[in-house]
């Protein structure tokens, strides 16, 4: 049976993290601005699909959406002790880069019946300037699947910060577009994917365009 809602103790761990850590950032280092939020599905199962540009991009939509978001992280992450049993309890699961990893469609289709929110990056890694040049067919698969709608966020910005992680040269301006609700594809033939796949690109980066 699907749940409504991810499960108790990891909506409560991502409160935790969001008000201790990642809202006074947003506030105090990045200059954020955040519109649409009103388009984001507060329960049920849902796709975000987003542009990819810097590794705050995970954080930051998650706290912008405002609810917890389940990401596809690198294996290799899996593998630092401490780190593992952080990023697991955040909802991550792990994916091999490269490759059609089926195990990852199966974490992302499992969180997704948990009812969590899943976030997936359109080009599965980051691009230069945050815009989507080869969208993948993986949101579109999984939403397939699963009959869950998908999301198309935008996050403009990110590609300014000039180091990993949350320290960069100066203060940042950050802006996070939310589009509309988009139903996922009617089967998984790949024409049906690619039309979806990017349609999402499409919008997501004309809200990039719009930039600050």
């Amino acid at each position: 049976m699907t749940r409504n809602r991810e499960p108790v103790k990891n909506l409560l761990l991502y409160r935790l993290l969001k008000w201790s850590v990642i809202v006074p950032i947003l506030r105090f280092y990045f200059r954020s601005n955040i519109y649409g939020i009103e388009n984001v599905p507060q329960q049920g199962s849902l796709i975000i699909v987003s542009n990819h540009a810097s590794d705050l991009d995970p954080p930051i939509l998650s706290v912008c959406v405002r609810r917890p978001v389940a990401y596809m992280a690198k294996e290799e992450l899996f593998k630092v002790p401490i780190l593992k049993q952080i990023i697991t309890l955040y909802g991550a699961y792990p994916v091999k880069r490269g490759s059609i990893d089926r195990s990852a469609i199966r974490s992302a289709m499992n969180n997704l019946a948990e009812g969590w929110a899943a976030g997936i990056f359109l080009q599965g890694t980051r691009t230069p300037d945050g815009r989507i040049t080869e969208p993948k067919l993986g949101a579109a698969l999984i939403a397939a699947k699963a009959k869950v709608p998908l999301l198309p966020v935008c996050v403009w910005g990110t590609h300014v910060v000039k180091h990993q992680g949350l320290i960069a040269n100066a203060a940042v301006p950050i802006t996070v577009r939310i589009g509309h609700v988009i139903p996922p594809p009617e089967s998984t033939k790949k024409e049906e994917l690619l039309q979806v796949s990017h349609k999402c690109a499409d919008i997501i980066n004309k809200m990039h365009d719009l930039g600050r």
